[in-house]
This record gives C-alpha cells, structure tokens and sequence, in this order.
C-alpha cells in the first residue's frame, strides 16, 4: 500500500483563499510534483495543474525558522492574516493545544500529510 504524500502549502496562496484544514478531514488538492515521487506543491491560481490528490489529512506542520512543527489544524488563509472575524487564526501544537508562535522566513508554509486512501489511523 503506498505511503501518505506530502503537500506544501502556504504562501500568498494560501492566505488568499485557502480553506482551514484540520486532521482527519478528506480534502482534495490540485498539484504539482515538488520532487518527482511523494512531495507535492498545491496550486491554486496561474499555474498548470498537473493533478488532484485527494485524501484523509493523517499530519500537519508548520515549516518556520525553527523547523518543522506539528500543528493540530491549519487555519484559513483569511483567518491567518486577521481578516476572519470567527477565527483568530492562531496555530495550536498537537497533542496539547496550546497556541504557539512560528517565526517565519518571509511567507508562511505548511505540510499537509495525505493518506490518499483516506483511512483513520
């Protein structure tokens, strides 16, 4: 059975109209291959999409100065620049919840991990 892909997300893409992703949801992403095998770029606007990849969120990091951080959900990309008035777009670290901070290198990014074949874990 094929392992889980990762998708990178972020950026003025992301916070343009990027939808809040949460472990467990089934989401679909239009993609492009971001190293030939499991690693992949979504794409939203201008950009050939080269295919969808559609399956259960199973991880989530936030990608700062730092490293790489598991997160519990990713925001919108509204609520991550303070524009949603239901949401404060704050990250929160798994298995605890707590809110934390993520210094970023210029625009925000993220790792969502997909099962495509979208079974709990």
């Amino acid at each position: 059975m094929p392992e889980p892909v990762v998708i990178e997300v972020g950026g003025w893409e992301h916070e343009c109209c990027g939808l809040a992703v949460e472990i467990g949801d089934v989401r679909e992403y239009w993609v492009v291959s971001a190293d030939g095998a499991r690693r992949f770029a979504e794409v939203r606007h201008d950009a050939a999409r080269t295919q969808s990849i559609r399956g259960r969120v199973v991880e989530l990091y936030a990608l700062g100065v730092g490293g790489r951080v598991a997160i519990e959900r990713l925001p919108s990309g509204s609520a991550l620049c303070g524009n949603d008035e239901d949401d404060d777009g704050h990250l929160e670290a798994r298995w605890t919840g707590q809110p934390i901070e993520v210094e970023w290198d210029g625009e925000t990014a993220f790792e969502v991990v997909v099962d495509p074949y979208g079974k709990r874990r």
